[in-house]
Order: C-alpha cells, then sequence, then structure tokens
C-alpha cells in the first residue's frame, strides 16, 4: 500500500468527521481539506492511473457539491443566497 493511498484514505475520514461537526466550526477544517483535494487527486492518479483518478474527481465532487456550486455561482456573477 503506497503512502498516497494511505493519506488519502485519511483525508476521506477528515472529510466525514468534518461534515458531522456543527456549521459554524466546519469552515476552517473544510477549506484546508477542500485546498488539499486537488494534490491529492492529481497523487492518486499519478500512482494509480488516470481512471483512479477520474473516480476520486468523482468522489471529491460528491463530498464537496454544495461549495462548488456556490463558487461557481460566486465566480459566474449569478445571484448566491448566503
Amino acid at each position: 500500500m503506497s503512502l498516497s493511498l494511505i493519506i488519502a484514505c485519511a483525508w476521506v475520514f477528515a472529510s466525514t468527521i468534518v461534515a458531522m461537526l456543527p456549521m459554524r466550526l466546519q469552515f476552517p477544517p473544510g477549506v484546508v481539506l477542500f485546498g488539499s483535494a486537488p494534490f491529492l487527486i492529481l497523487w492518486l492518479g499519478y500512482d494509480y492511473g488516470w481512471f483512479i483518478g477520474v473516480m476520486a474527481i468523482a468522489g471529491f465532487a460528491s463530498m464537496y457539491r454544495n461549495p462548488i456550486r456556490y463558487y461557481l455561482r460566486k465566480w459566474t456573477g449569478k445571484e448566491v443566497s448566503e
């Protein structure tokens, strides 16, 4: 088992734990996890191939679908409900 897979598993568990926190406590660790995900996905794709990379992107998009929607709306100038 490679280091990238161990770190990816730790990332998934950390994201799950952060999701169980109250909303006011989710933001700081959530931003760190959100920002570290692309690097981890690229690392997994490099180690295990493009298919695992695509699966990691799908998992990331599934877990962080609401923040992704929010920032896409904000960056494209559409109405953002806060």
